[in-house]
């Protein structure tokens, strides 16, 4: 099992696999063990994360080390008469292996490291592309048979941007646990195993200690639409018009509404209505009259008329 942890870690394994080790970390036998090592090796990888860039060695290291190795001979080995070879200097040799095994070591993290980072990064987009993809066939199917995409009561608990997981949940379009909805290496994936809950179960959560952390969790690390008021302030059926600039779904905004934590380097992936997704930087995520996260009024709120798209975290309420 522990020879798994890494492939875990980097979201490597094989669905079955990863339910194994899942299964084994809520374990009362050995999780407290497995969590422990896991812990070691997502520390052990914290390092790598501080500098992709290659390695550029100094000028002239290589023949000042040359001078260093010619000026101390007595740190080479001695060549062995017959009589000398019979005898074992432990010592000198446990220096020698620890000397190898130290510059074994450095090349293998400045040639290894930053090939291992962009390994796990482009694992990590590939599998978020996917379960992006699947997230939206899963809205297309639910369009199909309602002509309109999940929309929030316009008031009220369950009033939340995060309500289409529970409905395309209750409706079997997305299975309740098996990750789609959270995104590799996110601080919800590091955090806890999702359950997304149906919707009876989210009503009949409404007043009990369960609720604000189903609300805000429910639509994983992905942020919905939150649709549009009319003139009377009621919140609107968010159609789907095909349009294939208006998002419905992106990465989900973190607190300042200015980006989301899902990815290094500012990346965010962005759901159109059309099922297209696109990948954009933090300099172009939003546009001059068009702000992701906020409505025309500056707010974490929804849209103020049918063209103004707004994309809300889970417990965000329209």
């Amino acid at each position: 099992m522990r020879e798994n942890l890494i492939g875990y870690l980097i979201d490597a394994l094989e669905p079955e696999d990863r339910q194994s080790i899942e299964r084994s970390l809520d374990s009362s036998d050995t999780g407290n063990s497995l969590r422990s090592d896991l812990t070691i090796i997502r520390k052990a990888f914290g390092p790598l994360a501080i500098d992709r860039e290659p390695l550029v060695s100094p000028p002239g290291l290589t023949a000042r080390t040359m001078r260093f190795i010619a000026a101390r001979p007595e740190l080479l080995p001695r060549p062995m008469s017959p009589e000398s070879s019979l005898r074992i200097e432990p010592n000198r040799n446990l220096w020698i292996d620890r000397m190898l095994l130290t510059a074994i070591a450095l090349a293998a993290s400045v040639l290894i490291g930053p090939l291992l980072m962009d390994l796990i990064s482009d694992s990590r987009l590939t599998q978020w592309e996917g379960k992006i993809t699947k997230t939206s066939h899963a809205l297309e199917g639910y369009v199909q048979s309602h002509r309109q995409l999940p929309t929030p009561d316009s008031t009220g608990p369950l009033s939340r941007a995060g309500w289409y997981a529970p409905v395309l949940v209750s409706e079997h379009r997305l299975i309740a646990d098996d990750g789609t909805l959270v995104c590799p290496g996110s601080d919800l994936d590091r955090r806890r195993h999702l359950i997304t809950p149906t919707t009876e179960e989210l009503r009949n959560a409404i007043g009990t200690d369960r609720f604000d952390d189903l609300v805000r969790d429910m639509g994983g690390d992905l942020g919905y639409t939150l649709g549009h008021r009319d003139q009377d302030g009621l919140l609107q059926p968010v159609a789907s018009q095909n349009r294939s600039h208006h998002p419905i779904m992106a990465d989900r905004p973190s607190l300042n509404l200015e980006s989301s934590r899902n990815h290094f380097g500012g990346l965010h992936y962005i759901l159109f209505e059309d099922g297209h997704y696109e990948r954009k930087l933090l300099e172009r995520l939003h546009d001059d009259d068009d702000h992701l996260y906020k409505n025309h009024d500056g707010q974490a709120a929804a849209g103020k008329n049918p063209e103004d798209a707004v994309i809300g975290a889970s417990e965000t309420q329209p």
